[in-house]
């Protein structure tokens, strides 16, 4: 079987959630969330990009409903007995699988949470899920229950994540000694995953944002790549992945000449970085760490080319991102504990000069001063 954690580890989380599932007041719980699944049993697969769930009773009991293509694969890659195939074909309805299979979980007439917050389950398969129970249980959103567990890593996924950081430093050292004019960007891409590939790791949940020229000023991907000038600026955001854990980075490259403004930029960012990170201590809040980077940037007159967020929480998750909860933004009340992990990215994007500069790395929550698992250069990086 492949696994990647211990059957004793996925039973003490199991119990967790069957504990947080009677504290929300539901008799269970329909997952829809790939990452959930994950985590309570190890299922893993690209699967549910098709309609698939489980279904976990407060009374310990779980069950799984998938599709043929699955079949095998959630017996090879989970702790799961109970598994059940719902038939492909014209007019099949799911979700009426789902409900008999809550039924003989003894759910019917329950009050059970539901993970409406998955990528697999869109508007119209959250449809037939309410249309399927509606009259026959109580359905209530209990988006939150596993990813709270989720927060706080146990000793055997923060190696995970020290492995995704090592994995993702070198990726950032082709990023850095490959990005200089003349170069094609698809070919730093290429080398940047070869080098995550044959450590191990895995393709990432999301698609890199990497631009130069005014494209650097994009932070999302986008198709089409360019050749590094002469004189340029280029974005590298990326991520690497080993068992799904995910450490992400960020940072510029600026080719030519250093322009006194880029260089502001950059000192700017490493010092909301340093800002950030000091403030990532156990009993602070996830807003508190925002407020650090907001500070920062307005003293240093970027008040108008910082971001309304600076980060996000980093763990096991599939496509479409590597992006999870909670996020940086001011009044977040999410209180910091050891074991939980964030990306922290500072990103300025100033339209008045056309000018972008990015820093971040990923770092561990600890009793004290946290620990980043990858690394952002220190000094502007110029080739």
């Amino acid at each position: 079987m492949a696994l990647h954690f211990t059957r004793e580890e996925f039973a003490a989380r199991q119990k967790a959630a069957c504990a947080a599932i009677a504290k929300e007041g539901f008799d269970g719980l329909l997952i829809f969330r790939q990452e959930s699944m994950y985590y309570l049993t190890g299922y893993d697969t690209s699967g549910f990009s098709m309609f698939q769930g489980m279904y976990l009773a407060a009374d310990g009991q779980i069950a799984l409903c998938t599709r043929s293509a699955d079949r095998i694969q959630s017996r090879m890659t989970s702790v799961l007995e109970d598994i059940r195939i719902w038939i492909d074909k014209d007019g099949a309805n799911p979700a009426l699988d789902v409900r008999q299979m809550v039924e003989d979980l003894g759910g019917k007439g329950k009050r059970i949470g539901v993970e409406y917050h998955a990528y697999g389950l869109t508007a119209q398969r959250g449809k037939t899920v309410d249309a399927a129970f509606e009259g026959w249980a109580e359905l209530v959103d209990g988006s939150d229950v596993v990813r709270l567990l989720r927060l706080v890593k146990s000793p055997a996924e923060l190696g995970f994540m020290r492995k995704s950081g090592a994995l993702c430093d070198a990726a950032w050292d082709i990023a850095n000694t490959m990005t200089r004019p003349g170069v094609f960007l698809g070919d730093v891409y290429g080398e940047m995953l070869n080098v995550i590939m044959r450590g191990d790791g895995d393709p990432t949940a999301s698609r890199w944002p990497m631009g130069a020229g005014e494209n650097a000023n994009m932070v999302r991907y986008h198709t089409g790549k360019e050749t590094v000038g002469a004189q340029d600026q280029v974005t590298h955001e990326f991520a690497a992945s080993y068992r799904h854990y995910h450490t992400a980075a960020m940072s510029t490259v600026v080719t030519g000449k250093i322009s006194d403004d880029h260089r502001r930029m950059f000192d700017s960012c490493l010092v909301s970085l340093t800002a950030c990170e000091e403030v990532l201590r156990p009993g602070n809040t996830v807003g508190e760490v925002f407020d650090a980077h907001a500070r920062v940037m307005t003293e240093n007159g970027f008040g108008h080319a910082y971001l309304n967020a600076c980060g996000y929480t980093m763990g096991a998750t599939y496509p479409p991102t590597w992006m999870d909860w909670p996020m940086f933004w001011t009044g977040n009340p999410q209180i910091l504990a050891p074991g939980m992990v964030f990306f922290m990215h500072m990103i300025m994007l100033d339209q008045k000069t056309g000018l972008a500069m990015h820093l971040g790395e990923t770092a561990i929550v600890t009793e004290g001063a946290c620990e980043p698992v990858n690394h952002a250069p220190r000094e502007l990086v110029a080739n």
